[in-house]
């Protein structure tokens, strides 16, 4: 396994993505639809809060030009635990549950294309493979103790 953190995030969007291309398939139930939706807020949860805790003040320590872009993928997380954070609290019953989960994806898709397309590729070409892998390094290190629920407040 690759400890260098770029590619650790995009195992972890490829991931999401799959659900999301399962979720989308006429043939899944709503059974399994709920599942989906019950495992990629847990798994978002996780990355963001990896994402927040250790790439993001890495990038912006080391890449000080993308500050920018790390203050907007801040705010794309909040969306995404917002939205994360309503469905946590909603019955899966409820006719706006789903949607709400479809819109959970067009925001999780727009930020993974910006970073894999946008920032991505400057820090890759910014930072060395010693210091990716340290970032991955520390990554995985709290995975284990990262929350797995969304927090049902937050700014």
């Amino acid at each position: 396994m690759s400890t260098d953190a770029i590619t650790l995030l995009k195992d972890d969007h490829a991931a999401v993505n799959k659900l999301f291309t399962e979720f989308e398939r006429s043939r899944t139930t709503r059974g399994r639809k709920q599942e989906i939706v019950e495992e990629v807020i847990r798994m978002l949860t996780v990355h963001t809060y990896l994402e927040n805790e250790v790439m993001y003040p890495e990038v912006c320590r080391l890449v000080p030009d993308l500050d920018g872009d790390i203050l907007e993928s801040y705010e794309e997380h909040h969306v995404a635990d917002v939205l994360s954070a309503e469905l946590s609290a909603m019955d899966p019953g409820d006719d706006r549950y789903f949607p709400k989960f479809t819109v959970l994806m067009e925001n999780v898709r727009h930020h993974v294309k910006e970073e894999e397309q946008g920032w991505f590729p400057v820090v890759r070409e910014s930072l060395s493979r010693t210091q990716l892998r340290e970032i991955g390094a520390r990554m995985l290190e709290m995975r284990p103790h990262a929350p797995t629920a969304p927090a049902t407040t937050g700014s």
